[in-house]
């Protein structure tokens, strides 16, 4: 993420906090992001230079207004005018971290090698929030790969008890080893 996504993600999140619309605002966020993610050369045409700035302002108001909150067409529109509109996820991630500071959240990522069952999925965020003190947000990643087990990313760290790890270690093991 660049300087300039956490400068801005982080005064739209302040701007949404005092107005108390943050809770709405990252649900505008998250779809518009899959929206440009999915569609590249919206994102693009409004990087246009051949484009003069109040046409691709006027782009936005057509395809947003009344759709999404103003605020946040203010933040498309101002990222756009001054350039910065493909840092557009980099905003909605600097966003998003600062809301789940503030909401005592902490996302984590499981991998495993098979489907695991609800069941499965509420121990461990029942787990996890037990140690961190925080709501879990849990997404699920298949990896056929890992053969086995459990690999987290969470809060930066990554916890990694997988087969495929294991046996790693056990080769780096051997290599070490002087006979």
């Amino acid at each position: 993420m660049t300087e300039a996504a956490s400068v801005y993600g982080a005064s739209l999140y302040d701007l949404a906090r005092d107005e108390g619309k943050s809770d709405v605002m990252l649900s505008q966020l998250r779809t518009l992001d899959a929206c440009f993610e999915q569609n590249a050369d919206f994102l693009r045409l409004l990087c246009t230079p051949d484009l003069p700035k109040a046409e691709r302002v006027a782009i936005l108001d057509r395809c947003f207004a009344g759709k999404i909150d103003g605020y946040l067409l203010n933040f498309l529109k101002i990222l756009t005018e001054r350039g910065h509109i493909r840092q557009f996820s980099g905003c909605v991630r600097a966003f998003r971290a600062l809301y789940n500071d503030d909401h005592g959240i902490m996302p984590v990522t499981v991998v495993t090698a098979v489907p695991m069952t609800d069941g499965q999925k509420a121990r461990l965020c029942q787990k996890l929030s037990q140690i961190t003190g925080k709501r879990i947000e849990l997404t699920h990643k298949i990896d056929p790969s890992c053969i086995g087990g459990v690999c987290l990313d969470y809060d930066g760290k990554r916890v990694d008890d997988t087969i495929v790890y294991r046996l790693d270690t056990v080769s780096q093991l051997l290599k070490n080893t002087i006979l």
